[in-house]
């Protein structure tokens, strides 16, 4: 990348970092001492407001970085991706959106503790939620790296090292400082450029192939060296039985997970009402919607205008090819267009990872502080003290988050996220569903629940292809590969389901019928609510 693409690249990423924390430093003089401030910016978000937020939570470097460089590379198959991230929404919007408002007061742990006993449940559903979010959180630092060094010209490790740093360092300012509120409005500032940019890419797209969407796919088909076979399933999943397997396990990961991420359902407790956070889920249903059909249409435009080979040689995982497509739509390398529209690609997608990580982070700050600290101090009514928690947990995750984002910075980021979401589908879906609908469910069928899904999702990742035993592993060096799928939501999250089940089975604890009646008329109506 030469140094024209360069300057008013880093001129855009400068003035979106100046911006974000003029938005910190002006919400943090206001009182940020209370734990509803800081959680839940005072509950004080529109319905809209919310929507754009949840829809910039979760529109995350993998979707727009990853899924259309995983369609560039394998075509269809890399459409799974897109599909999955948006009916996992039917799931939210029916079946959790506004139950958790209405239980919950800030995370995962209170909708469950809520009729059970305290502290064996907030340690276990704090653990789980601090690992989602360190993956979900590996997975923006991985995009961060890989979209430097395409800036920079791939100038060795050095640029995308620091980078990681860059985006640890500023993510534990936006949170520590400005809490819910300030990261809040990033992420609405964030949807609206990301949105912006998107529709920009893709009317160009079109323009290019004069609106016929047949001759684009046919375009992509052709570049791709692998014909019709790229419009068809089949080709990054159809391999064998394992490779469709897999298949299987992603589609049922990315379906379930969302309902169970932990940046996702503390969006639900900053709107007044439970009516408002259903609002909030339509407004993001819409939203989001419409970006994953944009996507799509990045992705091929990818394969065809740039084509396989240049993204791959750019990046293996396929990270770089929307900044490549941009550039390629501009005019090509050293025009004026190129120029202007890869840096606004290249500053949206960092603006999207910025704004990202401040909210998973403060998520998993919350639920150190929230639920692990005070349960193993047991200093429960000191909000005080819980924020100031809050904010030195804000920290340690930072620094895990940087640690392991070096380690995993040749792997794909929305498979990454994959991996994040089969962790969520497993440990924290089945306690919530139980918790929401089951009548008898009870402490121990909580902790088994959570702890049988979480412990096999990591370990089977651990044993996985993932991360030994093949040229694209964390550690090809090694091989201690002992099963077979690069996703283990096939696997983990049965088992989440049936521990939660075994667990209430063996447990001699009497189920409390009037807890169980008071939670279900406060999720069904919001009578007491926070």
């Amino acid at each position: 990348m030469t140094g024209d693409h360069r300057v008013p690249a880093l001129l855009l990423f400068g003035a979106f970092v100046a911006v974000t924390l003029a938005i910190t430093t002006w919400v943090s003089r206001h009182r940020q001492g209370s734990a509803e401030e800081f959680y839940a910016g005072g509950r004080l978000f529109s319905p809209m407001e919310n929507g754009f937020a949840i829809a910039g939570d979760y529109m995350s470097a993998a979707s727009f970085l990853g899924i259309s460089g995983l369609i560039a590379l394998v075509g269809y198959d890399g459409m799974l991706y897109s599909v999955g991230f948006l009916v996992a929404w039917l799931v939210v919007l029916f079946l959790v959106a506004e139950l958790v408002r209405n239980c919950g007061r800030f995370t995962l742990a209170d909708v469950v503790a809520a009729r059970m006993r305290e502290r064996p449940v907030r340690i276990a559903a704090g653990t789980s939620s601090v690992t989602v979010s360190v993956l979900y959180l590996v997975a923006q630092m991985v995009g961060a790296g890989s979209l430097v060094a395409l800036l920079l010209g791939g100038t060795g490790e050095a640029a995308r090292a620091w980078t990681v740093v860059g985006v640890g360092v500023l993510m534990v300012i936006y949170v520590s400082l400005g809490g819910m509120r300030a990261t809040t409005w990033i992420q609405i500032v964030k949807a609206v450029l990301l949105l912006g940019g998107t529709v920009t890419l893709t009317v160009l797209v079109l323009l290019r192939f004069h609106g016929d969407v047949n001759r684009l796919l046919l375009t992509a088909a052709e570049r791709s060296g692998h014909g019709e076979a790229f419009l068809a399933p089949g080709l990054a999943y159809g391999g064998d039985w394992t490779a469709r397997f897999d298949f299987i396990s992603l589609g049922l990961a990315l379906v379930l997970g969302t309902a169970g991420l932990p940046h996702i359902l503390s969006r639900f407790h900053t709107v007044p009402t439970a009516r408002a956070a259903r609002r909030s889920v339509v407004w993001a249903i819409g939203l989001i919607g419409g970006f994953y059909l944009m996507t799509i249409v990045l992705g091929f435009g990818a394969a065809a205008l740039v084509g396989p080979d240049a993204v791959r040689a750019s990046s293996a995982s396929g990270n770089t090819a929307v900044p490549l497509l941009a550039l390629d739509l501009g005019g090509g390398a050293g025009s004026t267009g190129g120029t202007i529209l890869f840096a606004i690609v290249a500053a949206v997608a960092f603006a999207t990872i910025l704004a990202v990580v401040a909210g998973i982070t403060l998520a998993s700050s919350a639920s150190v502080a929230h639920d692990l600290y005070a349960s193993l101090r047991r200093r429960r009514g000191k909000p005080r003290g819980e924020v100031a928690v809050a904010r030195l947990a804000a920290v340690g995750t930072g620094l895990l988050a940087i640690a392991l984002g070096l380690l995993a910075r040749d792997l794909n980021v929305a498979f990454l996220v994959g991996l994040a979401f089969a962790v969520a589908a497993s440990a924290n879906l089945p306690v919530l569903l139980y918790s929401l609908f089951w009548r008898g469910f009870t402490t121990r069928g909580a902790v088994w629940a959570v702890y049988g899904g979480l412990v096999p999702a990591v370990v089977l990742v651990l044993l996985s292809p993932v991360v030994s035993g093949g040229p694209t592993s964390l550690l090809p060096d090694v091989d201690f590969q002992l099963f077979p799928l690069r996703n283990p939501g096939l696997v983990s999250v049965p088992l989440g389901f049936l521990a939660g089940w075994l667990g209430t089975l063996t447990s001699r604890e009497v189920p409390d019928e009037a807890k169980h009646a008071e939670t279900e008329v406060r999720s069904l109506t919001g009578a007491g609510a926070a």
